[in-house]
């Protein structure tokens, strides 16, 4: 019986079918993935390094930008800052009412967190 040829879509290194079609077929290829470097620590701390310099390069910037004095009055307070340095310590006041909000939500959760704890435990 003459051998018949192999199918287009094989490769050269596989032998041929049997003449009697009782070999299993070929392995089927695994799918290759491209390789991933892992994340470490200290990749993520060189990463938030370099945004965070990159920030302060757009801060500076800013103020820089930004160097006239305005006259600023609050709750009978009188201040002759830069502009910048004004919305500056505005979005830090602000960042700080945000935080002082989420940290009293955690511990909020946390509080009925360990209450329903402690029902579970006590039934």
């Amino acid at each position: 019986m003459p051998d018949t040829p192999a199918p287009s879509d094989t490769t050269a290194t596989l032998p041929p079918p049997s003449a009697n079609g009782s070999s299993p077929p070929p392995p089927a290829a695994a799918p290759t993935q491209p390789r991933r470097r892992a994340h470490t620590r200290i990749s993520g701390i060189r990463t938030s390094l370099i945004a965070g310099v990159l920030g302060l390069i757009v801060v500076m910037i800013f103020i820089i930008q930004n160097a006239n004095a305005v006259n600023i009055s609050f709750l009978g307070a009188h201040l002759r800052l830069s502009l910048a340095v004004a919305l500056l310590l505005a979005a830090i006041a602000g960042a700080l009412i945000m935080a002082a909000a989420g940290t009293a939500r955690i511990t909020e959760l946390r509080r009925i967190m360990r209450r329903d704890r402690r029902r579970a435990k006590d039934s």
